[in-house]
């Protein structure tokens, strides 16, 4: 079992996780990016700004991009539009999509054709022949990157998981006869700030051994007891968390069963139920990142 703190607070240093493959990704990216017509950026909905690139534009240049905010089935819709306002305000083109249920799928084609109609105009004046988009597919791991691929082409095409780290070097995918995508892996960023690092894990954009769960799941109590007190009554059947978070863990697991033998906690069993509640979209109506802390 874990080892619990009686402190549900957090350290505040930065967490260093830069797998080889993503720096790679990077560079191949720079290499590849005179080929690409269009950029998609895949980012989760229920945590607009945490799984947001960093620092990809000086890798795609200046090239056209949409952003897609996928999971708006899962998020806070209410609080998701403040950061559709927000990235439109710094000049993105955002999609709000379920790509689980095939939402808005058509708009992201249609705002392809508008965003390349002069780029297409241009090469039929200088009298080249019309050929597929050449689009490049980026995000933070768990995004929704391959679910995207595999309904633009109608099949299976790229594989997909719950975790992160499926996808490990580019890969060009032919997904219909208008589009075809330059995949890439889950990117972050060398050091991530602990809210980032928290959100991340808490919606599986970070493999789980890179936070304690304990962590996590402290967190993921902590933010709906801030923002989604009704939500922590009815899916925990708890009105707040207690100062001393064990004693929440513990009540938890009297009321979903989480026991060992004796009728002791579980608290393993706890802390994984928690987590999974978020992962598999148990927990709906959410989002964690909120637009005024970085307005």
């Amino acid at each position: 079992m874990e080892k619990l703190e009686k402190n549900s607070g957090v350290s505040k240093s930065n967490i260093n996780w830069y797998p080889g493959h993503m720096a790679k990704a990077k560079r191949l990216i720079s290499e590849n990016i005179d080929l690409i017509d269009i950029v998609y950026e895949v980012i989760d909905a229920r945590m607009p700004y945490s799984s947001k690139i960093t620092d990809i534009d000086k890798y795609i240049k200046n090239k056209p991009k949409i952003l897609i905010m996928n999971k708006s089935d899962l998020c806070d819709i209410e609080e998701t539009q403040k950061w559709k306002k927000y990235y439109e305000k710094k000049g993105y083109v955002v999609v709000l999509t379920s790509l689980e249920k095939n939402a808005n799928l058509k708009s992201i084609i249609d705002l392809t054709d508008e965003l390349l109609k002069k780029t297409e105009e241009k090469r039929t004046t200088n009298g080249f022949l019309k050929r597929k988009y050449r689009v490049l597919i980026i995000g933070v791991p768990n995004v929704g990157k391959s679910t995207l691929i595999n309904r633009l082409s109608g099949k299976k095409v790229a594989q997909i998981g719950n975790k992160p780290g499926i996808t490990k070097g580019l890969n060009w995918i032919r997904v219909n006869d208008k589009v075809e995508l330059l995949d890439t892996p889950g990117i972050l960023w060398p050091k991530l700030d602990q809210k980032n690092a928290l959100n991340l894990a808490a919606f599986t954009a970070i493999r789980e051994e890179i936070l304690p769960k304990f962590e996590v799941a402290t967190y993921i109590l902590e933010t709906l007891d801030k923002y989604y007190n009704v939500i922590l009554q009815e899916r925990y059947n708890i009105e707040n968390i207690d100062e001393d978070i064990i004693e929440t863990l513990e009540k938890i697991g009297k009321k979903r069963g989480c026991l060992i033998k004796g009728g002791e906690i579980d608290y393993d069993k706890v802390i994984e139920l928690i987590i999974s509640d978020v992962k598999n979209g148990y927990i709906k109506g959410i989002t964690f990142d909120r637009v005024d802390e970085y307005e």
